[in-house]
Parts: structure tokens; sequence; C-alpha cells
């Protein structure tokens, strides 16, 4: 709710014709119906007074109150921290895609800002060639194929006859359930595991004769996607691997494959799953990515990706209770962040990316975490004047971040809408013209 102190100060602002000891009673009156203060404000103080100003901040006000429901809620506060504006801010609600905010604190937090995921490659006794994963959510095609590069330039690993191609995934569990995740073709359900490529999707489109190619340039449509794409019954479009029978672990080993072979390394043996042994097996290659975390978290707010969100998560989980990767301990992690560092004791997290309805936050707790976020606010997307994260599920629209006014003060808000129908550009208007005066 708006608070007293902050309701002072704007009567002090905008008093034009009432005397100061008026708008002290004002404020008695207002501590006596704190329950909805912006009301009375608007009724007492703005529409007795024809002043422009006044009149705008009347109707944002009055915008507010009548679009945010039982199930919504709505939070402001200037840098300081004082509120501006709160309705329902202590209200356990679902948070959609801005729970993406916490888990890139928690990565953050837990890996460093300048962390940087690796990919290891080791070779056998026996001339097999071990690739080992650590989560990196960006392994994709050109990265790939840097790889290969990189190990072609080592003119023994060339002249090699490599035999199986041995895939590593054991830093993470192998089948990590999502909360809310279905079995769909949709990228946004797509699975999580410690060696993936390309985000665990393939995309493709058929062509005049009734074949299928790839839909990007950079990615070969490999035969091991074939079935997968007929089961669809799409023409185009992208699918999604899964953790059926190793599915995409077995896929990154034969995108590895192509570009190892384009490169001149050939293999002659299978590709199958099995394990780095650190004691015998000789790392010849380790690839850094070139992103740091910073930049993936830009990337996956950018896109909203629910594979890179809970990626980073089960990587600091890893971090920080050890391999293997799990999502209780990327949930342990993030609930001890919370209460540790932003002193939330009210939340329900369930994964990281905000795909379950089962995550609960309140308005006021969001607004912590965007207080700690603001750092890094230039890693959100940012259009007139404001940073922003969104989210959307069935009936559910969110969005928090920051609101820079015309006077270039920095402003935090929260819009949580759980009721069907409301929205969401009508509140956003509506704070835009509140913090805007």
């Amino acid at each position: 709710m708006l608070s007293a102190y902050s309701l002072f100060a704007k009567l002090k602002t905008f008093q034009t014709k009432a005397s100061l000891s008026s708008a002290w009673i004002l404020l008695f009156f207002c501590f006596l119906h704190f329950g909805q203060p912006e009301n009375l404000w608007a009724e007492n103080q703005y529409t007795r007074n024809n002043h422009p100003t006044k009149r705008s901040i009347s109707k944002a006000l009055h915008a507010l109150q009548h679009d945010i429901g039982r199930n919504d809620a709505v939070l402001v506060a200037n840098r300081q921290g004082r509120i501006i504006f709160s309705k329902n801010a202590e209200k356990l609600l679902i948070p959609a895609s801005t729970l993406k905010i916490l888990t890139s604190l928690v990565a953050l937090h837990y890996l460093g800002p300048d962390y940087r995921f690796t990919t290891e490659f080791y070779m056998d006794a026996k001339a097999n060639l071990k690739i080992k994963g650590y989560g990196d959510p960006l392994l994709i095609s050109e990265v790939l194929a840097e790889i290969s590069k990189s190990l072609s330039s080592d003119l023994s690993i060339k002249a090699q006859r490599i035999n199986d191609l041995v895939l590593d995934d054991s830093y993470f569990i192998r089948k990590i359930v999502i909360p809310g995740k279905t079995e769909s073709l949709e990228p946004y359900d797509a699975p999580n595991g410690a060696l993936c490529v390309n985000f665990n999707t393939v995309y493709f489109k058929q062509v005049k004769d009734g074949s299928f190619i790839s839909a990007e340039p950079q990615t070969p449509l490999l035969p091991i996607a074939f079935k997968r794409i007929k089961q669809s019954g799409l023409d185009r479009g992208r699918i999604v691997l899964t953790h059926a029978e190793n599915e995409i672990t077995l896929y990154a080993g034969h995108l590895f494959q192509y570009f190892l072979n384009k490169e001149g390394i050939k293999t002659k043996g299978r590709i199958k799953s099995g394990k780095v042994r650190k004691d015998k097996d000789k790392l010849i290659y380790r690839h850094t990515s070139r992103f740091t975390l910073k930049q993936i978290i830009s990337k996956l707010l950018e896109h909203s990706n629910n594979f890179m969100a809970n990626q980073i998560l089960v990587a600091a989980g890893a971090k920080v209770f050890g391999p293997p990767g799990t999502l209780d301990k990327g949930i342990l992690a993030a609930s001890t962040y919370a209460k540790k560092v932003l002193n939330i004791d009210n939340i329900r997290f369930v994964e990281g990316s905000g795909i379950s309805r089962k995550n609960r936050v309140s308005a006021k707790s969001l607004a912590k975490i965007i207080k700690e976020f603001e750092p890094y606010r230039n890693l959100m997307r940012h259009s007139k004047g404001e940073y922003y994260k969104s989210g959307t599920l069935k009936d559910i629209t969110t969005r928090i971040g920051y609101i820079e006014n015309k006077k270039g003060e920095l402003y935090r808000f929260v819009v949580m809408l759980n009721s069907p129908g409301k929205s969401m550009q009508n509140i956003m208007d509506a704070l835009h013209q509140l913090i805007d005066q």
C-alpha cells in the first residue's frame, strides 16, 4: 500500500492550495483508514484540485486500485526502498518466468559472474575419445565446430585412429525431472543434462521431394533425429529430444562426431555412454566457454530460456553440494541463498525457470530479489526507460524490473496478475504515469 511517509512527501510536493496543517489532518485520516490510503488520498486531495499533475496521479491510482484483484499484487518502490504503491504484497502468487531473476542471482552468487563452463576431452589406453560435460548450456553447433578445429590442430590426435566415442554425462544425474514440464515437442519443455547440445532441440524443414533437411545452415540433420521428426507429424519446426534411451547425450555424441570427422578426426567405433577415469585417462583438451555466466544470463533472460535457467541452477547446486548435480541440490542452494542473503523465508521454489505453477512467491519477496539484481539490470530487456523480465503461463501474467522516470530516478516494480483476463499494459501504463510525475 502507499506508505504514510511517501504520502506525506507527495502532499508536500504537490500541495498548492491546502495548508500544511491540512496535510497533517489528511495524513492522520490515512492512518485511521490504512487499508486503502490510495483511494483516500485521491478522493480528498486530487479530485478537489484541478492541477493537471494531481489529476494524472489520481487517475493512475484509481486505475491500479480497479485493475488489481485479490489474486494479483503490485509493489513499487524508489531506489531508497520507500514504498510508492503496494497492494497484496504479502500474498504468495505464481511468479512464472520472473523467477529466472532469482535463479540468476543464485548462480551469480555461487558460481560467480565471470564463471565459464568447461567441457573436457580425454584419451584412454584403447584410443577411445572421451567427452565429459559439466552442464554448459551453450554448447551449440558453432561451438562444437570450434572445439573440433582446436582438437584437429594437435597433429597427434588427428593422426590417431580413434575407436569409440565415449560420452560422460555423470556430472548431473541422468534424468532430471523438472516440475511443470511435459513431454511436448515445444522448446520450453527441453530436458536438462550435463552433456547437451543445441538446447536438446533439432530444427528441421521438409522440402519439395518430401525429405527433411536442417533448417539452420550451421547444423546438419543427423539420422538419429529422423525417427523423432517423423513421429512429430510436422513439416517444419523444432523438436525436443528426450531422456528416453539417453537420447540427449547420444545426440550430442553424433553431432560431435560429425564435426570431428569434418576436421579430419576419424572414429571407427561406437558412440556410447561411459565415464572418464581421471586416474588413468589422459586429458588432451579442455574447452572453456567463450561466454561468461553474465553473458549466459543475458541470453537466458532475453529468450526466457527454461533449459538454460535450470542448467545454471543444477550447476550451482553441484558447486555447493558436490556432484552429481540434481534439481534438489539446486533448490536447496536457492532456498539457502534466499534465506541467508535476501532474508526471504516465505517462498516455494520447485524449479528454476518458472514453468511450474507450484512455484510461489510474494511481491514483497520479488522486490527484495530485484533490489539485489539491480547491479545486473543491464542484462535484462530494456525498452522506453524500463528494464524488465516478464512471465506468462495460462491465466498468469507477471512483470518485474526497474523504471527510470523523466528525471533519471530509478524505481523498482513488481506486477503479478494471477487472475485471468487482466491487462498488464493497463497496469504498466498506470505505473509509468505514477512514476513520471
